[in-house]
């Protein structure tokens, strides 16, 4: 049974790696034609695996694969350790878990899925085959004891990796769970946090404590009491009308900033949330994810700006995270289904005119109920 066991264990391992590969293969190729299925299932009357499958058949391996795991590392860590015990797990994983696991994987295309959902679910599940290897190489350290009983050692360490593998697989079904728009939505609740906290760093910013206080105080005050009275005026009114310059700046890109912070909860609130997988266009998530993750970095850039007293780089910031508000706007003013126009798309115009308009008041702040 030891052999046998470690024949078992080998085999598991083996598979694992290929199945890595497998998945990094696909990861970094374009096609959006699904690959073999990993299925073990060969009859005839066997139902063919679609990319529509995918996403269900993720979910249930991954829950089972939770399953194996908590048995694996029970009977791993139960004295006397015993062979037989690990073997019918090992078993099932090699035929059904692990197959069915990659197949659902290898089935999220870009194309039916999204680049970046494709991305996360490969990743997690690389990251799932990593840490039940992991596992294995524990189980595989005991099983070749001579002894049957464990330290506690030994035993908290098989926990500790069963725990990490049960944290990735939970992720997994999370994910798979919420599906294609409920990860979108996700990204963009987090790009929109990004916004948020750039536009209210810059809200606090007092532009009249920038200067060159540091260095007077670096070069003391012999430094300024050889200035004369005439330079001193000159320097006053300069950095006056520099200040004056910053506050009106700040301002100003406040008001584009405020209304384009605005687009990523009326997107999640009045798009995403109200839209099922099956609805939604594929093109458009891809679109829409691809400007509103551009947004929080051009939002730095003109905060960086501004910090630096640089208007031009900052308005030329400015002016590119407008565009790429105003080009997530006008992919979803209308409703998935394209029934005509709903109350979000009214406020979408109505945001759009006003940016078109470079209006001097905030008059994006319209409210959708």
């Amino acid at each position: 049974m030891a052999q046998k066991l470690h024949l078992t264990l080998t085999t598991t391992l083996t598979l694992l790696e290929q199945f890595q590969t497998a998945i990094t293969t696909s990861t970094s190729t374009s096609t959006s034609t699904p690959p073999p299925s990993f299925a073990t299932e060969t009859t005839s009357s066997a139902p063919e695996i679609k990319p529509k499958d995918a996403l269900p058949l993720l979910s249930a391996s991954a829950l089972t694969l939770k399953s194996q795991i908590t048995k694996l590392s029970l009977v791993t860590i139960t004295s006397p350790f015993t062979a037989a015990a690990v073997q019918p797990v090992l078993t099932a994983l090699n035929e059904s878990v692990l197959p069915s696991l990659v197949t659902g994987a290898l089935l999220i295309t870009a194309t039916e899925h999204t680049v970046a959902f494709r991305t996360e679910a490969h990743a997690l599940t690389k990251l799932a085959l990593t840490e039940l290897a992991a596992l294995l190489h524990e189980v595989q350290t005991i099983s070749e004891k001579k002894t049957t009983e464990l330290a506690q050692a030994e035993k908290d360490a098989v926990t500790v990796a069963a725990g990490r593998a049960w944290e990735t697989c939970d992720a997994l079904i999370d994910l798979a769970g919420k599906g294609v728009v409920g990860f979108v939505m996700r990204r963009v609740e987090q790009w929109r946090d990004l916004v948020r906290d750039a536009v209210g760093e810059i809200e606090e910013w007092d532009p009249d404590e920038e200067g060159d206080e540091f260095f007077d105080e670096l070069l003391g005050e012999d430094h300024t009491g050889h200035q004369d009275e005439g330079g001193d005026s000159e320097d006053e009114d300069e950095d006056g009308e520099e200040s004056a310059a910053l506050h009106a700046q700040k301002k100003d890109t406040l008001r584009v900033l405020r209304p384009i912070a605005q687009v990523y909860p009326a997107i999640v609130t009045h798009r995403l949330k109200k839209t099922a997988d099956a609805v939604a266009e594929v093109r458009t998530l891809e679109a829409l994810m691809g400007c509103l993750r551009e947004i929080p970095e051009l939002v730095d850039e003109v905060a960086g700006a501004l910090y630096e007293a640089n208007p031009e780089k900052s308005l030329r910031f400015l002016g590119l995270a407008k565009e790429k508000a105003v080009a997530a706007l006008q992919l979803v003013t209308l409703p998935w289904q394209g029934a005509g126009e709903d109350k979000f798309s009214a406020w979408a115009k109505t945001w759009l005119r006003v940016m078109n308009e470079l209006s001097g008041s905030n008059d994006s702040g319209h409210g959708l109920g």
